[in-house]
C-alpha cells in the first residue's frame, strides 16, 4: 500500500494512496483560488499522500455547480494558481487539478439558463430547484471541449501535475454518456460511441497539447444507478477504450444529484465489485474510492483484491497526516461522525448537505491553521454554510 507506482505515462508515484476530490469551496468573488486553497494542500502534501486531486474546477465561469467554485480560463489569477500547485506538491507529492462542468446540476441560485446534450430536466424531486437546460448546439459542443483543453493547459503552466476529467456524478461528460441524459441526433448521441465521443475529444485534445508526460486521468461513474442510465457494461467499454488511447489511471465513483445515495454490498466498501472486474481486464491502475475507514480494508483492497490505488476523502479531512500515521504503526481505523439535525425527518430531506457542510466546515478550519472538531451536531456546519453561501449552498450536491 506504501509502495510506489508508475502510471501509464511512466511517471511514479510514492505511494498508492490518493487524497482525492472534495469541493472545498473557498473561491473568492471572482472564483480564484486563494489562501486558504495554498494552506489546505500544504497539509494535506506534508501527510503523506502520493497523489493529492483538487475539489472540481470549473471550466466556464457561466456555468458554476456550486458557491465557491474556483475557475480556471484566461481570467484566473495566475500567480495565485501557481502557489496552489506548489502547496501540493511538497513532500514528492503529485497534485492534480479536476475539471469539470456541471451541465444540468447548476442550481437556480446560480444559474438561470443550465446547458445540457439535451433539455431533459432533474428527477422529480429536485426539478423545482434547477431550471430546464438548454440544449447544446454544435458549435457549442465543440467550444465546451475547447473550454476543458484550456483550462488544462493553464493547470500545466501553473505548475500542476496533471488533471482529471470529471466524467461522474451526473455532471456534464456523465450527462454526455447517459441515455437518459443525452438524446441528441447528431455525432455525439445516440450509440454508446457517439455518447463518449464528448469526453473523447476532451481526452485527446488535452494530451495532444500537454503531452505524454502530463498525466490525465479521470473519475468515471461505474453506473448512473437510474433506469435507462450508464450502465456498469458501458463503462467498462469506456474505461477499455481510454485504456488504448493512453488514460494514465481511472477513479471509479457512482450515482448523481438524482441517485446520490449509493450503498455497499457486504462491506463498507463502494464499487468493490466493479473495480475489480475492471482491474481485471485493463493495465491501467484503477482508483478505487469510497468507505474506506479501516486499514484492514485498504490493504486488502490493494494486496488481495489487485485495485492498484485507493482514494480517501473524509477520512483526510479529520487526519490530514493520515498516510504519516499508516507509516508510523498509529493508524488502524477511523469512526466518521453519524451528523444530525436531530430532526430525522430534516435529516432524511438534506442528510447529503449535512455531510457535505459539515467537511466544508472543517477543511476551513485546517485552513486557518486549526484542527477539524469532531461533531455530531450538524447545526453549526449548516449555520456557517448558509451564511458563507446563502440558501443556494443547502442545494443538493455530491462529495467530489
Amino acid at each position: 500500500m506504501l509502495t510506489k507506482i508508475k502510471l501509464n505515462n511512466g511517471i511514479e508515484i510514492k505511494n498508492r494512496i490518493v487524497k482525492s476530490a472534495m469541493s472545498e469551496a473557498f473561491a473568492d468573488k471572482d472564483n480564484n483560488p486563494t489562501l486558504k486553497h495554498i494552506v489546505l494542500y500544504d497539509n494535506w502534501a506534508n501527510g503523506g499522500s502520493g497523489l493529492l486531486i483538487s475539489g472540481n474546477v470549473m471550466v466556464d465561469r457561466k456555468q458554476l455547480g456550486e458557491p465557491g467554485n474556483v475557475v480556471v480560463d484566461d481570467k484566473t489569477d495566475k500567480e495565485m494558481l501557481s502557489k496552489w500547485a506548489i502547496s501540493g506538491k511538497k513532500n514528492n507529492t503529485k497534485f492534480i487539478m479536476q475539471l469539470n462542468h456541471p451541465g444540468k446540476q447548476s442550481p437556480k441560485s446560480i444559474s438561470k439558463e443550465p446547458v445540457a446534450p439535451s433539455a431533459v430536466n432533474m428527477g422529480e424531486e429536485l426539478k423545482s430547484l434547477f431550471n430546464t437546460p438548454r440544449e447544446l448546439s454544435n458549435n457549442e459542443v465543440k467550444e465546451t471541449i475547447q473550454k476543458f483543453i484550456r483550462s488544462g493547459k493553464i493547470a500545466k503552466e501553473a505548475g500542476f501535475s496533471g488533471v482529471q476529467i470529471h466524467a461522474a456524478h451526473g455532471y456534464l461528460v456523465n450527462q454526455f454518456l447517459s441515455p437518459s441524459d443525452n438524446q441528441r441526433n447528431d455525432e455525439y448521441g445516440g450509440t454508446l460511441e457517439n455518447r463518449m465521443r464528448f469526453l473523447i475529444e476532451i481526452y485527446l485534445g488535452l494530451r495532444d497539447e500537454l503531452g505524454k508526460d502530463f498525466i490525465i486521468g479521470i473519475k468515471l461513474n461505474s453506473s448512473d444507478f437510474k433506469e435507462n442510465g450508464f450502465t456498469e457494461d458501458e463503462s467498462l467499454s469506456v474505461i477499455i477504450k481510454l485504456e488504448k488511447l493512453g488514460i494514465d489511471f481511472v477513479e471509479i465513483s457512482g450515482g448523481s444529484y438524482e441517485k446520490p445515495k449509493i450503498t455497499s454490498v457486504g462491506s463498507e466498501v463502494l464499487f468493490l465489485d466493479f473495480a475489480k472486474k475492471v482491474q481485471s481486464k485493463v493495465n491501467v491502475p484503477i482508483i478505487l474510492t469510497g468507505g474506506f475507514t479501516k486499514l484492514d480494508f485498504m490493504k486488502n483492497a490493494i494486496e488481495k483484491d489487485g485495485i492498484a490505488m485507493i482514494g480517501l476523502a473524509r477520512p483526510f479531512v479529520m487526519i490530514p497526516d493520515l498516510v504519516n500515521q499508516i507509516q508510523n504503526n498509529t493508524f488502524e481505523k477511523i469512526d466518521l461522525p453519524r451528523l444530525t439535525t436531530g430532526i430525522s425527518r430534516l435529516d432524511r430531506k438534506i442528510g447529503g448537505v449535512i455531510g457535505i457542510s459539515y467537511y466544508e466546515q472543517q477543511m476551513d478550519r485546517i485552513a486557518r491553521h486549526k484542527q477539524a472538531k469532531y461533531s455530531t451536531n450538524a447545526w453549526s456546519s449548516l449555520i456557517t454554510t448558509t451564511y458563507k453561501h446563502g440558501v443556494s449552498g443547502l442545494l443538493p450536491r455530491r462529495a467530489k
